[in-house]
């Protein structure tokens, strides 16, 4: 659907005026769809985050400092959602042997297959979705990464 129906206007400052509202409308969009997903398996899009971050490390162990600074979503409450992901029984929490002010986050065994059933529906998600080919999404990608490389 084209910007403009969704919006019911035509009226853009310019090409990058209505490229930033394209961006901010798609991200939303996305991230509407995928939440749907997360839902049914009781997960929220952050949560699904701290997991794929955790599974990345696995068997290893991390601290949330370095969880948060994977996040997608950096304003993230990075302690509230391992707390929630703690009483699912999705990761657990230890304390650091080198230094007792560290809390350290794994995931289980439960979040491990969580994830693998989710990630699945995910990946049909995004073939779905995402309405291009490969050499597309690699011009998108390069476009998008140029954005946030002349905007740091």
């Amino acid at each position: 659907m084209k910007l403009e129906d969704v919006l019911k206007t035509t009226k853009f400052r310019d090409a990058k005026h209505k490229a930033t509202l394209n961006i901010l409308y798609t991200a939303y969009w996305l991230k509407s769809h995928v939440s749907v997903v997360l839902k049914k398996n009781d997960l929220t899009l952050e949560q699904y985050n701290v997991l794929r971050i955790l599974k990345g490390k696995y068997p290893e162990r991390m601290c949330v400092k370095d969880i948060g600074s994977r996040m997608i979503e950096k304003s993230s409450n990075v302690p509230r959602i391992i707390e929630r992901l703690v009483k699912k029984n999705i990761v657990e929490r230890t304390v650091s042997t080198q230094d007792r002010r560290e809390t350290l986050i794994h995931i289980t065994e439960k979040g491990i297959d969580l994830l693998e059933k989710t990630n699945a529906i995910i990946l049909e998600i995004d073939s779905g979705l995402i309405g291009v080919n490969e050499e597309e999404a690699t011009e998108l990608n390069n476009i998008l990464e140029k954005l946030r490389k002349t905007n740091q």
